[in-house]
């Protein structure tokens, strides 16, 4: 039965007062919240804003880090009729004034004073904010600007407002219908200004019931509540399916501590984007690479096995009784130890979303032993469009349609969606609502897609990235890029060849790995332009390009697509210079314009281009970046490999 999130929270707090439901770390000890106290603080919030003003149908904005009182914020706004909307805690004060004035923005909550910092150089230009709770007062005790309340001042303004209105809150909280918008979430404008996606209780709850469905999850799990909240995964699995389940959510004590804190709660449910899990086999890659040689060659044993027979195991396919015991003895040996130190050990399911996942990384993790699936989804779908199912897990898909969603390929191969978790609106824009959802209800997803036998989906590549090359082979860049950055030495890739002759690409090293590898070459370096400039790493990259093109010529279709020139990038593609959005997704065209002397030199006979590239800092400074960078040719290979 559909439902709202203040009535959930409230049913939680009735029949299980004193289970865990949040907790966070904060100076090294974990700090606990039960459901009864979950509801009591997000009644004194509600209440607290009730008191400043915040009434039914306006809007508050989050910009935090995962924090307790975020959680509890979005049920507080939700149960007045108001609705959160939450903003990347990295984003800078300009990116913060679109939305502010989008959003007509009068409430703010920060979690510190960097964030309230922003918030006051926003409100310079925006001058409609007129509260900003923060939660954090470090560094706050002599600012005194008008409209800074803390959150403990909030929810003591509020207990004061509820026992003055008796019963206000309750039927306020009441009033709260499924259909009515629970959350707002700006899109990453990859392709122009964020628009803001609205979604109901009723969306993001029945969403949440389909995943708790299949994977049957309950009050006993735990996850780590570590991506941005404004990113719509985390509000799906750290908000929606908490409230829908029940489960624990834990917020570690900083960014950086997150997989010390993943290692200490040992969460039986987690849920990263691609990057992370690409983090994670690098971490593993420069341990092993520092190991000593018979660990070494044990590694590489074990994982030989696993590549054959782990995901088999994991799905309870048949494998022979001498390769099931061989697997135990890796897992006791390899294959346990590398989940420990990931975090990973107690995991019962993962899921990875946002962007595709190379199937070699996606393997290798189903191939030790970790119950690896995809989500797929957009902002504008809660996130939650096919899911993966326990033993139907195909490497190239991203599974069935979910429950309560209906899938349909387009006569262009676009992918398009209708069921309970379609956006209701986009907020103020009915012409850019118009244009993804048709006549018929289903949302176009602006991805190109196949759908199999089985009804599996296979997501080939954004529709408008998707094109042809001169020969007429189908360039799908995402494709491409997403097998480069399989190599823990690549972090980033982009790939160009549409309606050209062959297919050319940037590469951003991984500082880190390259970094080690350096170090144990004896390559002495001094930063990112220089190490990334060095003959030994230009090798290094030219033999993983090596590697990605013998496998695409054995694909069917995909032999013209090898990579047939490539440079290093004397940067790293960062948000903060807009080439990637806050969610790390490449802003392809942006790229190719401010590349673009990068890229005629790659379609050229040139071996070397000098470029200056304009960088921002930090703090707000700017400055710029200059190299003379090296085109390098790939090895490629014929076709015929594929009867070899």
């Amino acid at each position: 039965m559909v439902t709202t999130f203040p009535h959930l929270l409230l049913k939680h707090a009735a029949e299980r007062p004193d289970a865990a439901a949040l907790r966070e770390k904060e100076y090294g000890i974990w700090q606990t919240w039960t459901w009864a106290d979950v509801a009591r603080d997000a009644r004194h919030m509600a209440c607290g804003l009730a008191a400043l003003g915040l009434a039914k149908g306006q809007n508050l904005a989050f910009i935090s880090d995962n924090r307790p009182h975020v959680y509890i914020g979005f049920v507080a706004v939700q149960s007045l009729g108001a609705v959160p909307i939450p903003l990347y805690q990295d984003a800078v004060a300009q990116e913060m004034g679109f939305v502010m004035q989008d959003a007509d923005i009068a409430f703010a909550f920060a979690e510190n004073q960097e964030q309230v910092d922003k918030l006051l150089e926003v409100r310079e230009s925006h001058p409609g904010i007129q509260h900003i709770i923060y939660d954090d007062p470090r560094g706050l005790r002599n600012y005194n600007q008008p409209g800074l309340i803390s959150t403990e001042q909030l929810k003591q303004l509020g207990a004061e407002w509820d026992r003055s209105h008796p019963g206000v809150w309750d039927s306020m909280a009441r009033a709260v219908q499924p259909e009515d918008v629970s959350v707002i979430l700006y899109t990453s404008g990859t392709t122009g200004k964020p628009k803001g996606v609205c979604q109901t209780h009723a969306s993001f709850i029945g969403s949440a019931q389909g995943g708790v469905e299949v994977d049957g999850l309950t009050p006993a799990d735990n996850i780590i509540s570590y991506l941005p909240p404004a990113w719509v995964g985390d509000h799906l699995f750290s908000l929606a399916q908490w409230m829908v389940a029940g489960f624990t959510i834990n917020c570690p004590e900083s960014a950086s501590t997150v997989n010390i804190d993943l290692r200490e709660i040992g969460p039986t449910y987690y849920f990263a984007p691609p990057r992370v899990f690409e983090g994670m086999l690098t971490s593993v890659s420069i341990r092993m690479e520092d190991a000593a040689p018979a660990k070494q060659w044990l590694y590489e044993k074990c994982m030989q096995l696993a590549k054959r027979v782990g995901a088999d195991i994991l799905d309870g396919k048949p494998v022979s009784a001498l390769d099931r015991f061989k697997y135990k003895l890796g897992d006791l040996l390899i294959y346990g130890p590398l989940r420990n130190v990931m975090g990973l050990s107690r995991i019962r399911v993962a899921y990875t979303a946002g962007a595709a996942i190379g199937p070699d990384l996606f393997k290798f993790f189903r191939s030790i032993g970790i119950n690896l699936k995809q989500l797929y989804g957009q902002t504008e779908t809660c996130a939650y469009v096919c899911i993966q199912k326990n033993g139907h897990v195909k490497l190239n898909t991203v599974g069935q349609a979910a429950p309560g969603i209906e899938l349909k390929i387009a006569d262009n191969g676009e992918v398009l969606v209708k069921g309970v978790s379609v956006l209701k609106e986009y907020y103020k824009r009915p012409d850019a609502t118009a244009e993804v959802i048709d006549e018929q209800g289903y949302f176009h997803t602006g991805d190109a897609g196949v759908l199999d036998e089985d009804g599996h989906l296979r997501i080939i590549d954004r529709a408008k990235d998707v094109g042809k090359m001169n020969t007429g082979a189908m360039f799908a860049p995402n494709y491409i890029e997403n097998k480069l950055k399989f190599f823990p030495q690549i972090k980033e890739a982009v790939c160009f060849g549409n309606l050209r002759d062959q297919v050319c690409t940037f590469i951003n090293i991984d500082y880190e790995a390259v970094g080690n590898w350096a170090e144990r070459q004896g390559i002495p370096y001094g930063g990112y332009v220089d190490l990334a400039s060095k003959p030994q790493v230009l090798e290094l990259i030219s033999e993983c390009l090596a590697q990605v093109n013998a496998d695409l010529a054995t694909e069917a279709g995909m032999s013209d697509t090898q990579i047939a020139r490539f440079l290093v990038l004397h940067k790293e593609l960062d948000p903060d210079d807009d080439e990637l959005t806050r969610t790390r997704k490449v802003r392809r065209n942006f790229i190719a314009d401010k590349y673009a002397v990068l890229i005629d030199a790659l379609y050229s006979d040139k071996t070397q281009q000098f470029i200056e590239t304009q960088v921002k800092f930090e703090d707000g400074r700017t400055g710029s970046v200059s190299a003379t960078l090296q085109i390098l040719n790939a090895q490629t290979y014929p076709a015929s490999r594929v009867a070899a």
